[in-house]
């Protein structure tokens, strides 16, 4: 009996440290039903790691008279798309700006939209 009474004490430890993880910002009115954040790879969705488009098809020179083209990194608003969204290298990345910039100039692109 002694031994039973030991073998139940751990698992009624277990029972308040148990009720202090719940405890935690993803309980409660505000954090019911989100999943926890900040856990890296710990999510349901996994993001996967963007390519450059300019490197995978070999595009050296970056024309800015290819509007179809640079219309895919132009937001509707008309600002360019950062690298971190558009998943463009570095070199790419500049190429692509400058050519923005002189479709914008010559109005091959607007420099933002009409509302």
């Amino acid at each position: 009996m002694a031994e039973e009474t030991q073998a139940k004490a751990p698992s009624t430890s277990d029972a308040p440290s148990n009720s202090h993880a719940s405890s935690g910002p993803s309980s409660g009115p505000r954090g019911a039903g989100r999943p926890t954040g900040g856990g890296g790879n710990r999510g349901k969705f996994f993001r996967r790691k963007k390519v450059c488009k300019f490197c995978t098809e070999k595009i050296d020179a970056i024309p800015y008279r290819d509007v179809r083209l640079l219309q895919q990194f132009v937001a509707e608003r008309g600002k360019i798309v950062p690298r971190r969204l558009s998943g463009v290298c570095t070199t790419h990345q500049r190429r692509l700006t400058r050519a923005i910039k002189q479709a914008r100039n010559i109005a091959l692109l607007p420099f933002a939209t009409r509302h």
